[in-house]
């Protein structure tokens, strides 16, 4: 059986190519022997391999999910959280400087009396080191899927809430926008809630990772806030279990 699987941030940097080509004898994998195996095969990417989840057909694989030849493979490094730009109404990936004000506009309707933005931008020092530019990448398909996920699990969790995410991809100098989030609700508290939970969720699920350049290197920025997990429940802690 023939797999082709995709790479992308620092894995593709560590082992060189963005696809890679795999021959296995056997007529199905599941995704974590497919895991165990390309650690055995990229022996100097191991750690980066482990902490990373496989993607079938654009969304996060269980451990035991079987593979299969016909399906699109990715393996996922821990995320950072087209045409220049790709989406629908409410979700949008670009190239492009983002408007707060055109995303803004996107959930503004009359029977929601409360809106609030989220705007990310790129803060020129982290921990004391400068940095001069940012460089985001974006697995595009399933990145864009997972945004209209978090605008799903936020109108089950806070019913009628409205949520539009545009993320930049490409360079992203200093102080300029990286995320705009713009959410609205009937009631303020709801939009508090919700907009905390986009930007969170955000960070744990959407495939887009961020390479910091610093006057003397870089380096691609993964998540940063304990183990990884992107199928975890996400009410289920950070004060969001509702339920």
């Amino acid at each position: 059986m023939k797999l082709n699987i995709r790479l992308f941030a620092g894995l593709a940097g560590t082992i060189g190519h963005s696809h890679i080509t795999i021959h296995i004898e056997q007529s199905a994998i599941t995704a974590g022997q497919l895991k165990t195996y390309l650690i055995e095969q990229y022996p100097h990417a191991s750690e980066m391999i482990s902490l990373s989840f496989i993607a079938k057909n654009q969304t996060y694989a269980l451990a035991d999910e079987i593979l299969g030849e016909q399906d699109e493979l990715a393996c996922i490094p821990p995320v950072s959280g087209g045409e220049t730009q790709s989406g629908n109404s409410l979700h949008h990936i670009t190239c492009d400087p983002i408007s707060i004000d055109v995303v803004s506009q996107l959930v503004i309707v009359p029977q929601h009396g409360a809106a609030i933005n989220f705007v990310g931008t790129t803060r020129e020092f982290t921990e004391g080191k400068r940095t001069v530019l940012l460089e985001y990448e974006a697995y595009m398909p399933m990145a864009l899927a997972a945004l209209e996920q978090i605008s799903r699990e936020i109108d089950k969790q806070w019913p009628g809430t409205l949520c539009a995410i545009t993320h930049r991809i490409g360079q992203v100098a200093i102080g300029e926008i990286s995320v705009v989030i713009a959410v609205s609700a009937k009631h303020r508290l709801e939009c508090y809630e919700a907009s905390r939970f986009a930007i969170e969720r955000l960070k744990q699920i959407v495939p887009i990772w961020k390479k910091e350049i610093w006057e003397d290197g870089s380096e691609w920025k993964g998540h940063q806030k304990g183990p990884w997990d992107p199928t975890a429940n996400p009410f289920a802690k950070d004060g969001f279990d509702h339920e």
